[in-house]
């Protein structure tokens, strides 16, 4: 099973998360791409910290909205998206080839993430854009939405993603982070919701049902409250029990 996590999302002064501590941890990075998060000297030394460690790593792309920390929905013309979605890859790439690694995967952040999930117009603007400046490159979505099988049938490589610190509805969507108790923070709760996910196939939702959910990925979010701790407990939980922690690209 893979893990990842949302890093280089700290921007001057603000610091956000512990790449140092998470690279140490996960086996796959979504590196910000400043649209949302980060900035040119932080993304740059986070993507040597992955290089030194042999984490791979994606394109955390978002909407422009730096204020809002790309959690803001927004309705986008499909000529802008496309060309911001190209914008910020082709910068990752950039920096990826000075810190001696490569760009290997994409996964959108935060409202852009959860709208393409089902909006067709703004999905088919990002998988277009991935097409069109490097169509090997994996997409990472959310399991069980629909961009999975769109993105799929215009011939892209597709990873599934669960989400190890969220909430889930019991139609296997994400709770809203306006609702109480949408993230959580018990660690030793998570990695066992994490075991069984990976066991079974399931995860319990916020009613107690259990939800189906196909995944290739497990999500701890980098700027939750106590995610080092989060990811560390899941990973030794992991290998306590025999499970591989490897990213879903060779």
């Amino acid at each position: 099973m893979d893990l990842n996590s949302d890093l280089g999302e700290s921007f001057g002064a603000w610091s956000m998360g512990d790449d140092t501590a998470m690279l140490d941890i996960v086996s796959s990075a979504n590196v910000a791409c400043g649209f949302h998060a980060g900035d040119a000297a932080g993304i740059l030394a986070t993507l040597k910290a992955a290089k030194a460690r042999n984490v791979v790593v994606g394109a955390h792309v978002a909407y422009r909205d730096l204020a809002g920390f790309g959690r803001r929905n927004m309705d986008v013309a499909s000529s802008d998206l496309v060309a911001d979605v190209i914008y910020q890859i082709g910068a990752l790439q950039g920096l990826a080839q000075a810190a001696g690694t490569t760009v290997r995967y994409v996964k959108p952040h935060g409202a852009l993430y959860n709208t393409i999930a089902q909006d067709r117009r703004q999905a088919t603007d990002v998988i277009n854009a991935i097409k069109a400046i490097d169509p090997s490159l994996v997409l990472m979505a959310l399991a069980g939405a629909p961009l999975i099988g769109w993105a799929r049938d215009a011939g892209l490589t597709v990873v599934a993603e669960a989400f190890a610190d969220r909430a889930y509805t019991p139609q296997g969507a994400l709770v809203s982070r306006r609702e109480a108790g949408a993230v959580l923070h018990d660690e030793t709760l998570i990695a066992q919701r994490m075991l069984t996910l990976v066991r079974e196939g399931v995860i319990e939702a916020v009613d107690g049902s259990m939800v189906r959910v196909e995944a290739d990925s497990i999500c701890v979010h980098g700027d939750s409250p106590g995610a080092v701790s989060i990811a560390r407990a899941l990973r030794q939980r992991f290998e306590a029990e025999g499970v591989q922690i490897a990213s879903f690209v060779a």
